[in-house]
């Protein structure tokens, strides 16, 4: 896949880490069915990899999917045979270019400028700024744009609506969004999908989809 395209024309990307699977997996399908395009699925959830091989079969072929924490080659060669068709690392490690032997696509985590210029020498094609609120938050990103101006950013890490809006209007390519979004949502465990609590969960969880989804939105319609 193209990611920076994707990225660029999704603006959200969410992470999902969860301790129930099933939980994990009906969250990624919520957030796809709300119009949340990119899902990405992190390998410190529960059995995250059944979870990833689960969400690739319902969602089909086409729909982009995610896996997140790829620390080493035998997770990207692990999440690559789950179904997973891009990667994102914490940091710029083994599992960056292991992916792109796999002909899988990398946002690759990184803070200082050295470790952007690794990154895109182990083949990178986009950046993961994180912890972003740590590393300065909108200011950061738009200090890094200077001597950067063509590398796609996506700040992770306490990126809640408000700051979703300010690093988009830094010129952030995307936004990552873990807990902002997506709550509890993975770790509620039911015995069926009609249990009423796992239901408000589901409903909190679509309104706070709606709601990022809206920022997007609104950034667009302001740069337009």
């Amino acid at each position: 896949m193209d990611l920076p395209a994707a990225l660029r024309a999704h603006r959200l990307v969410a992470i999902v880490r969860g301790t129930d699977p099933d939980a994990a997996l009906r969250t990624v399908r919520t957030l796809v069915e709300e119009g949340v395009a990119l899902v990405e699925v992190s390998l410190t959830g529960r059995d995250a990899l059944d979870v990833i091989a689960q969400a690739r079969a319902a969602l089909g072929p086409d729909a982009p999917l995610g896996a997140g924490t790829v620390l080493t080659a035998d997770d990207a060669r692990a999440v690559h045979r789950a179904g997973a068709d891009f990667v994102v690392t914490p940091a710029v490690c083994e599992g960056v270019a292991a992916a792109r032997e796999l002909q899988l696509p990398v946002l690759a985590g990184v803070m200082t400028p050295t470790e952007i210029v690794a990154a895109l020498r182990a083949g990178a094609c986009a950046m993961k700024i994180f912890p972003a609120a740590q590393a300065g938050g909108p200011a950061y990103l738009r200090a890094l744009k200077g001597p950067f101006p063509n590398v796609p950013f996506v700040p992770v890490g306490g990126v809640d609506t408000t700051a979703a809006r300010a690093y988009l209007n830094a010129g952030a390519l995307a936004v990552g969004v873990g807990s902002p979004l997506v709550g509890d949502a993975a770790d509620t465990a039911a015995d069926t999908a009609a249990d009423a609590s796992v239901e408000a969960g589901l409903d909190a969880l679509r309104s706070r989809a709606r709601t990022f989804l809206g920022v997007v939105r609104a950034v667009a319609q302001d740069a337009s």
